[in-house]
C-alpha cells in the first residue's frame, strides 16, 4: 500500500521563514500504526531521505499523524526562494510503500 492510499493528508507548509513542515494525518488509527512500523517510514529512513536530524521526525499519536520539521535552503521570501508557502516539497512522500 502506497502512503498516499493511507493517509487521509499529506502536505507541506511554510511553518515560519526558516522552517517548512510536512504532514502524514490519518483518519484510521490502524493505518497510523501500520505507517508507524514501515521500514520505509521509520524516523532514521525519513530523516536520512530529508537530510534532517532523526529528532525532526516527530509521530504524534494524539493527531494520529507524523510531522517531519525541515529548514529551509533559503529563508522564505528571500531572493531565490521557490516555494515561499512551501507547498511542494512533500511530493516525495506520495510513493512511499508502507
Amino acid at each position: 500500500m502506497k502512503i498516499r492510499d493511507a493517509a487521509r493528508v499529506i502536505r507541506s507548509k511554510n511553518a515560519g521563514p526558516t522552517q517548512v513542515s510536512l504532514d502524514l494525518m490519518f483518519d484510521d488509527p490502524k493505518l497510523y500504526e501500520r505507517a508507524l512500523k514501515a521500514p520505509s517510514l521509520r524516523p532514521d529512513v525519513l530523516a536520512q531521505r530529508f537530510g534532517v536530524p532523526e529528532a525532526e521526525v516527530i509521530p504524534y499519536p494524539a493527531a494520529i499523524a507524523i510531522k517531519i520539521v525541515l529548514p529551509r535552503r533559503i529563508i522564505a521570501g528571500t531572493p531565490g526562494d521557490t516555494d515561499v508557502y512551501g507547498a511542494q516539497q512533500h511530493r516525495p512522500l506520495l510513493d512511499i510503500e508502507i
